[in-house]
């Protein structure tokens, strides 16, 4: 009998743990289905929520210039085309007076910027910077060209390469300076998923403002000094070029035309201050031409009157 209970014992032990483990496996696959179906309503509200795309920076600058360009513009085009790899060459416009041609132009080349060079009597160089197709556009005239082939200066960068753009604390002084400053970063600075751009930041373009001109420069990036290269690193800058200076003279709503934003009430035309050199050009010959006429007349008052008892008058 004692055996008996014994094995009745243990055969009840044994049922009991076994359903302790039953019991325990139901409740780890109801927590398992919980979890699952915690990370299904979380996977469905993350699908539902719609996702933030990265913005891609996609600005595309159609390059051209009008007839009549000197080899000094032509040559300052080229060294935009080598600084700004993002940029698509165009043939020249024939007509100066059809600019409404310039945003079919670009839509045809898928462009959404424009820079156009327009040359006046082969010697002044206008600036269009354009953004398409619904504007705003801004007029400058160029002056003190320097290209790089004249500079020949020490600096140099790897071509294609993306550069930093430096504006100065004044372009957020004006309303004018803030527009310029936004369309001058969607026109110079280059994306970094241009076709032709190397994924290298070796050189910076500043642009400045001073007596109400917009001064442009280009630099090399150097991290350590060259006559000390295994020295501690230290930044400086050295100008490769090209450089020059635009003065704004009106900024349009629309592309290369519309209404006026702004007008700079200080711009002279070139053709003006000409003419007003050649005007004081002639105030001086003016001014000598009276003072020989009354010299002459000095003169002829200084004269004595003919001596009846002259020499010539006695023994005629």
């Amino acid at each position: 009998m004692g055996s008996i209970l014994k094995a009745q014992k243990a055969n009840a032990s044994k049922a009991a743990r076994a359903v302790d483990r039953k019991d325990k496996r139901k409740a780890d696959d109801m927590m398992a289905l919980d979890d699952s179906d915690s990370e299904f309503e979380e996977k469905q509200e993350l699908e539902a929520v719609p996702a933030t795309k990265r913005r891609k920076n996609k600005q595309r600058v159609l390059l051209l210039s009008s007839r009549g360009v000197t080899h000094r513009m032509r040559h300052l085009m080229n060294d935009l085309e080598v600084l700004l790899p993002h940029v698509k060459k165009d043939s020249k416009l024939d007509s100066k007076s059809q600019l409404h041609l310039l945003p079919e132009l670009a839509d045809l080349h898928n462009c959404n910027n424009t820079l156009y060079f327009e040359a006046r009597r082969h010697e002044d160089l206008y600036l269009w910077a354009a953004k398409m197709p619904n504007g705003p556009s801004i007029k400058m005239h160029v002056q003190n060209v320097h290209t790089m082939d004249e500079l020949k200066m020490t600096g140099n960068c790897l071509k294609g390469s993306r550069g930093l753009l430096s504006f100065d604390q004044s372009f957020d002084d004006t309303e004018w300076g803030k527009l310029t400053k936004e369309l001058f970063t969607h026109i110079f600075g280059i994306p970094p998923t241009a076709r032709k751009a190397k994924p290298f930041v070796d050189h910076i373009l500043t642009f400045s403002i001073v007596d109400e001109k917009i001064w442009f420069r280009n630099f090399q990036i150097i991290e350590k000094d060259p006559l000390s290269p295994n020295g501690p690193p230290q930044m400086t800058l050295v100008e490769i070029g090209p450089r020059f200076v635009l003065t704004p003279i009106r900024i349009f709503e629309g592309a290369f035309g519309g209404a006026t934003v702004y007008s700079n009430p200080e711009f002279i035309t070139p053709a003006a201050i000409r003419t007003a050199i050649r005007k004081e050009q002639g105030k001086k010959y003016n001014i000598r031409k009276d003072a020989e006429q009354a010299s002459s007349v000095r003169k002829e008052k200084r004269r004595r009157a003919e001596d009846e008892l002259a020499v010539s008058k006695v023994f005629a």
